[in-house]
């Protein structure tokens, strides 16, 4: 068995189809199926399932593509480190973040460090936090920046607390609530309210603070999307919670304390032994994060 003939299999695997992973691997589909072929001889069991419509694995396919991916992985952490002795980093970055990072210019850090490491493939995407969290401990992704409520623990993963902030009421400049300097929850709690959908990271937040003085709400836009949140803010006359830092980037809204609101955590995750294009991100991101308002890094 050698590393080529895994990057078989796992092409079959995902493409299901012998010559779509033949033309991935940049092979003709005999040299493919004929190695494969070999590997199935060699365990004495076969690893797929053919027929004319479709490819599928058989049990001992699966047991062996399971264990062929952390071969896989591992062979090309091992590159990836020779390499970063050298002085050269590459590789790959998947990144995971909220939606909303008001203290730090992610797209600038992200050109920066393109331009310091054009070898390494960089992904990017938005997601909930709870679901990078279990991202990173699978390791689907390599470093997140998340946004839980303080009360929520980040276990099992390597996280460095960057900055707390109080959420703030955002409303139109012509909603009732909109001339008072600050709110309280028992107001917000009659207003049309927009938030993120039920049982989400961000939406703890929120619901946390409520719940701790006993108030009642009515949420009646559940969104999964900042965009389509602000949007319902703006035309509807809807009520959302967003966080400070970010809340001034909508000047034709308002934003209002809230006194007993909710606060959130933005925590930088990742794993306990980052990849040396991990690494060189986590370096590099010190750079750009903002001082404290009372003077102190974060």
């Amino acid at each position: 068995m050698n590393l080529r003939q895994i990057d078989y299999v796992l092409a079959v695997a995902e493409e299901e189809n012998f010559t779509r992973a033949a033309e991935r691997c940049h092979t003709v589909q005999s040299a493919l199926s004929h190695q494969i072929a070999r590997l199935e001889q060699e365990f004495g069991a076969r690893l797929f399932e053919r027929t004319s419509r479709q490819v599928t694995l058989t049990p001992a396919g699966q047991t062996f593509v399971r264990h062929a991916r952390q071969v896989r992985e591992a062979a090309q952490r091992l590159e990836d480190e020779m390499a970063a002795a050298t002085g050269e980093i590459r590789g790959s970055l998947r990144i995971g973040s909220i939606s909303t990072l008001g203290r730090l210019d992610l797209p600038a850090l992200l050109a920066e460090y393109h331009h310091r490491h054009p070898q390494v493939d960089v992904q990017l995407a938005m997601r909930m936090s709870d679901v990078m969290m279990e991202e990173l401990r699978v390791q689907q992704i390599d470093v997140a920046f998340l946004g839980v409520w303080p009360g929520e623990p980040v276990l099992g993963l390597d996280a460095r607390l960057l900055w707390e902030e109080p959420l703030l009421a955002l409303l139109r400049p012509d909603h009732p609530l909109a001339t008072l300097p600050q709110l309280d929850l028992q107001q917000l709690a009659g207003c049309t309210l927009v938030d993120w959908p039920a049982g989400s990271g961000p939406r703890l937040q929120t619901d946390m603070a409520f719940a701790a003085q006993g108030i009642r709400r009515r949420v009646a836009f559940e969104v999964n999307h900042a965009d389509m949140l602000i949007s319902l803010v703006q035309s509807l006359g809807a009520v959302a919670m967003v966080p400070a830092l970010g809340a001034g980037e909508h000047a034709a809204l308002v934003a209002r304390p809230v006194r007993d609101g909710p606060r959130r955590r933005v925590y930088l995750a990742s794993h306990d032994s980052p990849t040396p294009a991990a690494a060189a991100f986590l370096n590099l991101l010190a750079r750009y994060l903002p001082p404290d308002p009372d003077g102190t890094s974060a």
